[in-house]
């Protein structure tokens, strides 16, 4: 049995779960610097990471997305934080845990890239991958996860050890595995939608998918390769950033608004796609846009 299918409530064809959009884009809109640490935010401001994942809840997401995406240690080491995994984990779940109590929601516990390349094109090995994230999850499950996600992914083998962590952590737990492609319709490492689909089936997750990208054109495209590789239960996700980044004033804007993504939303439904989202440029308003557009069930 697919566990996240049951967890979300048996899942009958053709039904669309909403999921949440971005965190980086809300969290520099309220202050954070360029290159500074978010997940440090989950201790020093908590009260700005509840209130992002109020305004996703409201917006409608059923799965809400801890504030944990560079919480390995390689990555919380770039900011001097490498002894502090535990508490900057536990405490990003505890609060996405607390607001989606109250709103009927799920928490997904977000384990990104660690920055590092596995062997034999880098020095990583994947036990010491595993081991990362096996690290990191302790804290998210101290912190009341109910779901694995790991995502923006372009490497397998990186794919694999954060799945072994998590089967040797959070054993009853879905888990949920999203990789990156760009232009070519490939990740950075040549895997192709496909491919994912076919090898992480595999490897036992519960649902297979693509975040990130161009935008919402070639997100289309990628969903519809992953749902024609569909395996047995296994459930589809796509999550499309809002557009491309364009230069408004100093800083970076995404230019797909609200309407874009609902439309888009919309096609998903119609390729099969199970879970839909959003992610970087993304925010509560394109979500609620893309709840309303989603139809239920017959």
């Amino acid at each position: 049995m697919n566990r996240l299918r049951h967890l979300l409530g048996d899942l009958p064809d053709g039904h669309t779960v909403l999921l949440d959009g971005g965190m980086g884009t809300l969290l520099q809109d309220s202050g954070l610097d360029d290159g500074g640490s978010g997940e440090l935010w989950n201790v020093e401001r908590p009260e700005v990471i509840a209130g992002i994942h109020e305004a996703y809840a409201e917006a409608g997401a059923r799965l809400l997305t801890t504030n944990t995406f560079g919480g390995t240690r390689p990555r919380l080491d770039m900011h001097g934080l490498g002894d502090r995994v535990h508490e900057l984990n536990r405490a990003g779940a505890a609060i996405a845990t607390e607001v989606a109590r109250r709103h009927g929601a799920l928490v997904a516990g977000d384990l990104g890239p660690t920055g590092e390349l596995l062997s034999p094109l880098g020095t990583m090995e994947p036990d010491e991958a595993r081991a990362l994230f096996a690290e990191q999850l302790t804290g998210l499950a101290d912190g009341g996860i109910d779901v694995v996600l790991i995502e923006t992914m372009s490497d397998l083998g990186e794919v694999a050890a954060a799945v072994e962590a998590a089967r040797q952590v959070v054993p009853e737990l879905p888990v949920i595995a999203t990789l990156s492609f760009d232009t070519n319709l490939r990740s950075m490492m040549g895997v192709r939608p496909a491919d994912a689909v076919t090898a992480l089936a595999e490897l036992g997750v519960d649902a297979v998918g693509a975040n990130c990208g161009r935008g919402p054109e070639e997100m289309e495209a990628i969903a519809a390769q992953l749902a024609q590789a569909r395996t047995d239960d296994l459930l589809i996700v796509a999550q499309s950033n809002a557009g491309l980044p364009v230069l408004v004033g100093d800083r970076f804007a995404y230019d797909a608004p609200p309407d874009e993504l609902a439309a888009h939303a919309r096609a998903l439904q119609d390729l099969g796609v199970d879970l839909v989202g959003a992610c970087c440029g993304s925010t509560p308003a394109h979500i609620a846009a893309m709840g309303r557009a989603l139809l239920p069930a017959g």
